[in-house]
């Protein structure tokens, strides 16, 4: 069964990069505004369970289209703890170096101005 927990008022999160953390039973999520949509996920990094989303969002490095060189992604949506430098993207929780490791995400959902996380 799915519940909808009210995050917070969209005004909060008035430009992208912006974030805003709350407690949902027991558990600190993340709700971040990106691209002018909404994602949410748990801060709580997998490696030594650091504040996640109280860190920095970074870009990130690609391989080029001819699989060697490397690219600098400059879109900020890669979300970087502070405690150990490990980053996850903030859309789908997984890691850009190696998408095995992962960080729990939430829907969300907007109604009458309202931030929804959903689990």
């Amino acid at each position: 069964m799915t519940e909808r927990y009210a995050v917070a008022d969209v005004n909060a999160l008035d430009e992208d990069g912006s974030r805003v953390i709350t407690e949902i039973d027991g558990q600190e999520i993340a709700v971040f505004r990106h691209r002018g949509e909404y994602y949410a996920l748990a801060n709580y990094c997998i490696h030594q369970a650091g504040p996640l989303c109280e860190g920095a969002l970074s870009g990130g490095m690609t391989t080029g289209e001819d699989g060697w060189d490397w690219v600098y992604d400059d879109e900020e949506r890669y979300v970087v703890c502070p405690w150990h430098g490990w980053m996850f993207d903030i859309e789908t929780g997984k890691s850009p170096k190696d998408e095995r490791y992962g960080v729990p995400t939430y829907d969300v959902e907007i109604e009458d101005g309202t931030i929804y996380a959903v689990r």
